[in-house]
């Protein structure tokens, strides 16, 4: 019985530590994923900034502001120039969610961080992000901050659920002891 203890006090051992581990690897990819999402984020605002300076452009060459020139274009009779109109506007709506997103990205506290991505999240740019994604160790203070939590995360996890549910299913499958005799 006693080696018995010894052999579950290794893995207990073991498993905390591949644990550990584990958990700060996966949990500091977290900044690294962000940071590499935030770049293409830029690249989409950037674009999209570049679409609305050729729209403003144009209207200004027509004479109006870009507001005034949507409101013409989508009220012009010809429905392929009206469609225009729409487009014109997506075009402003799309840029400022990027901008939205990418400063609230930026101005995020370390900790508030992963709720601001996750709600300002565009799941194209993310999809494209995961895509090309190139792991990374982060050696800053928020790649430590992710690494420590995904330490505590995996742990409680292990000791709090896992090890009871195993507990449980070891007990389950030993043998009742027979009655002493005497």
């Amino acid at each position: 019985m006693k080696s018995g203890r010894g052999f579950l006090h290794i893995f207990d051992s073991l498993t905390d530590r591949i644990l550990c581990v584990l958990g700060a690897v996966l949990f500091s990819q977290g900044p690294e994923f962000m940071q590499q999402y935030l770049q293409r984020l830029g690249g989409h605002l950037a674009e999209a900034r570049r679409q609305l300076a050729i729209f403003q452009n144009t209207a200004a060459q027509a004479g109006a502001s870009l507001e005034q020139f949507i409101r013409q274009t989508g009220a012009n009779s010809d429905p392929g120039v009206a469609r225009l109109g729409g487009v014109m506007t997506d075009a402003v709506e799309r840029a400022g969610s990027l901008q939205s997103a990418h400063d609230a990205l930026l101005q995020a506290a370390l900790w508030e961080r992963p709720f601001v991505f996750l709600r300002h999240l565009d799941l194209e740019i993310a999809r494209a992000t995961a895509a090309i994604y190139q792991p990374a160790v982060p050696t800053t203070l928020e790649g430590l901050a992710y690494a420590l939590a995904g330490m505590l995360v995996f742990l409680a996890l292990y000791h709090l659920v896992l090890k009871r549910v195993l507990a449980t299913l070891f007990r389950r499958r030993q043998p009742a002891s027979a009655p002493a005799t005497a």
